[in-house]
């Protein structure tokens, strides 16, 4: 896992240095954004920073996750507390506390934890870190949008036939992930939609992600089959079609049918950030991550569904 790490890195550095960006479809011109990335007006070295992890926000509840530093380090206390307003000034809708994560690695780590949108608009959370050493308040500015373009918790989601080691294939066919876990390519998602069982989908690209957390996302949706072998289908759709051609020149690479299917090129923006959907026996999604899901979310989310 470290080799793969420092791979994903290396490949992630030399893409910023480069300005490379995922050849996902261009975004529809009259898309709206969902939310946007956002700091505090204060750059001095104590101020803290914000990083909003989950772009698509919806009416609704739903996980919302986020990163806070400063210019010295990553903001790092177990928790923080988030008052929720429709607008700067405007009366409160929600007071609730969010638990810290580390990523795998120790390289990164966000805050989530979910909240309710009663309705579409601007709203505010104003974050103040809680049990660590740093004092102070960030403030994040989102949108809510009335419906969101990926399919949302208590949809039906697309069938989508997506490749599996049952069509022939070899597994460097089918994923970018150095390690991969060849149980994650056994069953395609229209299958997996229709087999009566709950259902883990992680849409991700390892080797290509624009951030360091697509390859350990995919590990950890890997992790949780482990742990829960008979508890639901898992599966891994790599983003990309072609990745035994693609050779670390993304000029190469094509987006898999279900990106499209999926909504994800209709995000305003959208690279090849990995998203997470947990399915119940019927089909229908009942819980979807944004970003890095740790594995203590993925299994309460697989346990809900599973009726564990």
């Amino acid at each position: 896992m470290l080799r793969w790490s420092l791979i994903t890195v290396a490949v992630v550095a030399v893409m910023a240095a480069i300005g490379c960006a995922s050849p996902a479809a261009e975004p529809a011109p009259t898309a709206t954004p969902a939310a946007v990335q956002v700091s505090t007006p204060d750059y001095s070295q104590d101020a803290i920073q914000s990083h909003l992890a989950t772009k698509v926000l919806e009416v609704g509840t739903q996980r919302v996750a986020f990163l806070l530093s400063t210019q010295k380090a990553l903001v790092k206390a177990p928790q923080s507390r988030i008052v929720v307003t429709r607008q700067q000034g405007s009366a409160v809708t929600s007071e609730i506390t969010a638990d810290y994560n580390e990523w795998p690695y120790g390289v990164r780590g966000s805050y989530s934890t979910p909240i309710d949108f009663p309705e579409a608009g601007e709203y505010l959370l104003t974050v103040t870190p809680v049990g660590g050493d740093v004092e102070g308040e960030a403030h994040i500015p989102l949108t809510v949008l009335a419906d969101a373009p990926v399919p949302s918790v208590g949809d039906a989601p697309p069938a989508s036939q997506t490749k599996t080691l049952g069509d022939g294939l070899d597994l460097t066919d089918v994923t970018t992930a150095y390690q991969p876990d060849a149980g994650l390519y056994e069953i395609s998602v229209a299958d997996a939609v229709a087999s009566g069982q709950p259902s883990v989908i992680v849409f991700a690209t390892p080797a290509f992600c624009t951030s360091p957390t697509c390859g350990p996302q995919v590990d950890t949706v890997a992790e949780l089959r482990a742990a829960h072998p008979d508890a639901a289908n898992y599966i891994h759709v790599e983003l990309y079609d072609n990745p035994s051609e693609i050779q670390g020149d993304l000029s190469r690479a094509q987006l898999v049918p279900a990106a499209d299917e999926w909504g994800f090129t209709s995000i305003p923006k959208w690279t090849n950030e990995s998203w997470v959907f947990v399915l119940d026996a019927d089909g229908i999604i009942r819980q979807r991550f944004e970003g890095f899901a740790t594995l203590t979310e993925l299994e309460a989310a697989l346990m809900e569904v599973a009726g564990s």
